[in-house]
């Protein structure tokens, strides 16, 4: 028998938040465990029903998404939970503060039920990763920024020079969009050595998730804005 995802859901409108509980709660599969209203609410929610999948707005009074996505992914017992991001639009300045906080995926406000529940299911489910076309398109918007609201100023990026070149070739895929499966058909391998070497990645260069690396990728220079992966 399959384990139910528990999810925390996160949002300061009333009507927003409901309408998300009212669907999960209808869903197979899915247990909704709390609901927030601000970051303050969540990080303390987080910390006491320990959820497989928070469900995380950006802007809040208070406490904003950024912050209590640190905040909760900082303090959590392993395993950790995966933070997906409820942004309104998809260009949205604070989800590359987001991305460096820790986040697993986004996804917009207006999407489909189905399309949250595959979402939910995505990140649940251990995929480091939702639509990575889309957070691809966030990344790119605001990797040139020095900083972004939430971000860490004056914060140097580290040094690929201790990855091999395979690894590299990797990360360099990774930060184009392509999904594990995609990379292994590129590069001739299995899957199964795709999450060795960036596990590997992710080991040297002391981040915690894959969308970590995507934004590494991009401020090392790695991958320019705009170009294809």
């Amino acid at each position: 028998m399959t384990a139910c995802i528990k999810v925390l859901v996160v949002d300061d409108q009333f009507l927003i938040r409901a309408g998300l509980v009212g669907l999960l709660r209808a869903a197979p599969g899915i247990e909704v465990v709390g609901e927030a209203g601000d970051g303050d609410e969540a990080v303390a929610l987080a910390a006491r029903t320990r959820p497989d999948v928070v469900l995380m707005d950006i802007r809040m009074p208070g406490m904003n998404g950024i912050t209590a996505t640190a905040k909760i992914l900082e303090q959590a017992a392993e395993p950790a939970p995966r933070v997906l991001v409820l942004t309104t639009f998809d260009l949205d300045e604070y989800v590359y503060g987001a991305l460096r906080a820790g986040a697993s995926g986004f996804l917009l406000k207006d999407s489909g039920p189905e399309r949250l529940l595959a979402a939910v299911a995505a990140v649940g489910g251990g995929d480091a990763l939702f639509a990575p076309s889309v957070t691809r398109r966030l990344v790119e918007a605001f990797a040139r920024q020095t900083a972004g609201p939430g971000a860490d100023e004056g914060e140097t990026p580290p040094d690929l020079g201790v990855l091999t070149l395979r690894e590299v070739e990797v990360l360099k895929l990774i930060a184009g969009g392509l999904t594990n499966a995609d990379i292994a058909e590129r590069l001739y391998i299995s899957e199964a050595t795709v999450k060795t070497h960036l596990n590997r990645t992710m080991s040297k260069l002391d981040l915690d998730s894959r969308a970590q690396a995507v934004v590494v990728a991009y401020e090392t220079g790695l991958v320019t804005p705009g170009a294809g992966g």
